[in-house]
């Protein structure tokens, strides 16, 4: 089951039972105690009657208000994922911890993810997250190439934007994580328009050529690690009511297959990082 739908159920099921209480049953065993101590002459001296509360409702007013915070943080405001394939890399490594802004695209009702109060519009080279078309309940992350309106042509390792051919400048040989996967592509800066950013290339997997024209509330997404990413190339547009929100920073960096941990990483701006 999906997570937010959880936090959703597990918010509204104490607070639900927190509101019953304080409005149903706290008030009937007030009176209850109230006139039991009464017959036990209280009145006289003995002391007001403690009203215990069940332990569920203990439990429920007590978790209430620390899974609401958790529901409106995560839900409108910011989301931790982790990153666990290499479709990003350089950018972003297997292992990176990332911090997702969730109202820079507007404000969404989690869960139905509706966008209730519009805010800002996605950006060329946003590297974003969303919900994969073709799996809803899976998240992916790309870099968005395309916005609607725009011609998107592909030639191999060629990308093209609006007939505009977008310079690749090769960097040399990219050295690899630490059990060499990668090693041996070629790293480049890609001059996207506002948003230069390196990428890796596979000069033994060539891709073809391809164009295609992104539909109005669309976006064409590809990851940097061009030869070895699953994106727009192969499954086509991602709707803006998938998106979840922009990557904006890299808050830890734990793989047990590169090394671990890695203090280098932490607190870095993802866009800093694309540009180095």
């Amino acid at each position: 089951m999906d997570f937010s739908l959880l936090l959703v159920l597990a918010t509204f099921i104490s607070g639900l039972i927190w509101l019953v209480d304080r409005l149903v049953f706290r008030p009937r065993r007030r009176a209850r105690l109230e006139n039991e101590a009464r017959q036990l002459g209280a009145e006289a001296g003995m002391g007001r009657a403690v009203d215990k509360e069940p332990l569920l409702v203990d439990y429920a007013k007590s978790f209430f208000p620390i899974l609401l915070v958790v529901l409106v943080i995560r839900s409108f405001l910011f989301e931790p994922f982790r990153i666990p394939s290499g479709s990003m890399m350089p950018t972003l490594l297997v292992g990176d911890f990332i911090v997702v802004n969730k109202f820079t695209y507007g404000l969404r009702l989690p869960v139905v993810n509706t966008k209730i109060v519009p805010i800002d519009e996605p950006e060329r080279g946003d590297v974003a997250v969303f919900r994969y078309p073709k799996q809803p309940e899976v998240d992916y992350i790309k870099r968005i190439v395309g916005l609607p309106g725009d011609t998107i042509r592909v030639d191999d390792q060629q990308l093209w934007i609006n007939g505009e051919k977008v310079l690749l400048e090769t960097q040399g040989r990219y050295e690899g994580d630490a059990n060499l996967k990668h090693a041996g592509l070629v790293k480049a800066i890609e001059m996207l328009p506002g948003a230069p950013h390196r990428v890796l290339i596979d000069p033994d997997r060539r891709m073809g050529s391809a164009e295609w024209v992104v539909p109005d509330e669309h976006y064409f997404v590809m990851g940097d690690n061009r030869n070895h990413s699953n994106d727009s190339r192969f499954w086509g547009f991602v709707p803006e009511s998938n998106l979840v929100g922009k990557a904006v920073m890299i808050w830890l960096h734990w793989n047990w297959q590169d090394g671990g941990f890695d203090t280098e990483r932490i607190g870095r701006s993802i866009d800093v990082v694309a540009a180095d």
